[in-house]
């Protein structure tokens, strides 16, 4: 009966993440990439929005429309919340439940409790599944990034995301060392907002700063100490050169664009390529340029618009860049001397929108003296690597953590 229940759904994957949760379903790829927003009116209980329609209503909406972000830090932090999103997510990926709920596989960061599992599981089950396995987020991230998980090698990851930035080393279908560090792509947008209020007196909403930080965020080579970059130091992506000053920025949202219609046909032995378009790495940009910012002043109380430099923005990210670099040091301080030299060869994937950042890489490989591969779709390796575990579930199962609650 179980098999045949799992030859009417789809079994999916779910990257639940603080800033975007992206859902991929068997033979179809990556079906959904939605803002993990929900909109709530408090006066009815019902949900108004979810996803970009939600985020849309971020600090314009009344006091009985709540719009919130069920997780935080990587973790759920409102279980109601987040099971209403998630519901709705699923219905949108798997719109067909008759008779048949589908097996989901959810992503977390690596240092969650048990407590924080099975909150996530909680979830999973009110929003329809039938059966929820956990896998890390970080070996969900090396399976997305194309590393041999499985074999006696050693292969190490950094997943920068918009809760949690998480690092690890894996060999033999197991995270040998890991970190898990409660600093992303939220900690980055709080830190430029609260550089603009010390440096501007300009008050900043979230969407702004964020929209700063992806048009002229840089991340500031490390400070010379008479020692070149060694040749392990270099990598594919290019340093910042050149450019001219940046447009104004302007708050929009892009339109979510239509998943491709699919047919499977049940006679056709290898599933369909996902169809999800590459990340393109943002383009280089001259440490000089600027563009205006409008907020509101803080002395005065009125709109006003200010011109903010990508330095200025290199100087407000510049603790918790460093933050993940000393991780990426820890980590690499606590590898096992056996492993060592696979990872000299093998270098560290960077991986995450993080990864994204201008300048990270480079400064990564002067800290570390590795090769620094960043990743080809680095927004979606961790939705690609939890799909790859659904697509060959048998082969796939040891990647999984172990259900202590069925046996």
């Amino acid at each position: 009966m179980a098999f045949a229940l799992g030859l009417l759904g789809h079994d999916i994957a779910v990257d639940l993440g603080t800033a975007n949760t992206l859902v991929y379903v068997r033979r179809k790829g990556i079906v959904l990439n939605e803002p993990s927003v929900i909109a709530i009116n408090l006066h009815k209980n019902t949900v108004v929005a979810v996803g970009k329609a939600a985020k849309r209503m971020v600090g314009r909406t009344p006091p009985h429309i709540a719009t919130i972000r069920p997780l935080k830090d990587g973790v759920i932090a409102d279980l109601d919340a987040a099971e209403r999103m998630l519901r709705m997510f699923i219905q949108r990926a798997h719109p067909s439940r008759f008779l048949a709920k589908p097996r989901i596989v959810v992503a977390v960061p690596s240092g969650t409790t048990s407590i924080e599992q099975r909150a996530v599981k909680e979830a999973a089950y009110e929003a329809g599944a039938r059966r929820v396995h956990i896998i890390e987020e970080a070996m969900a991230a090396a399976i997305g990034a194309g590393l041999k998980v499985g074999e006696a090698t050693g292969n190490m990851v950094v997943d920068i995301g918009g809760g949690t930035t998480e690092v690890a080393i894996v060999s033999m279908s197991g995270v040998v060392v890991a970190k898990s560090l409660r600093v992303g792509g939220d900690e980055l947008d709080e830190a430029i907002i609260t550089y603009a209020k010390k440096e501007h007196a300009l008050l900043l909403g979230d969407r702004t700063a964020e929209r700063l930080k992806i048009e002229l965020g840089m991340v500031r080579p490390a400070p010379a100490q008479g020692a070149e970059i060694t040749p392990r130091g270099k990598h594919r992506v290019g340093a910042p050169n050149g450019g001219d000053s940046m447009p104004p920025i302007v708050v929009e949202e892009e339109e979510p664009e239509p998943p491709q219609p699919h047919r499977w046909n049940p006679f056709r032995s290898r599933p369909k390529q996902d169809a999800t378009p590459p990340s393109a790495a943002p383009g280089p940009i001259a440490p000089d340029a600027s563009a205006p910012v409008r907020g509101r002043d803080l002395v005065s109380g009125l709109p006003k618009t200010a011109m903010v430099t990508s330095e200025e923005i290199s100087e407000a990210i510049e603790d918790q860049v460093q933050t993940i670099i000393d991780s990426v040091q820890t980590t690499l301080d606590q590898c096992p001397a056996e492993l060592a030299g696979d990872l000299l060869d093998n270098g560290i994937v960077l991986t995450g929108g993080g990864a994204l950042l201008r300048g990270l890489a480079e400064r990564m490989g002067q800290a570390t003296g590795m090769p620094i591969r960043v990743v080809d779709k680095p927004l979606y390796s961790v939705a690609l690597g939890a799909g790859r575990c659904v697509e060959r579930f048998q082969a796939m199962r040891d990647v999984l953590l172990p259900d202590w609650s069925r046996r």
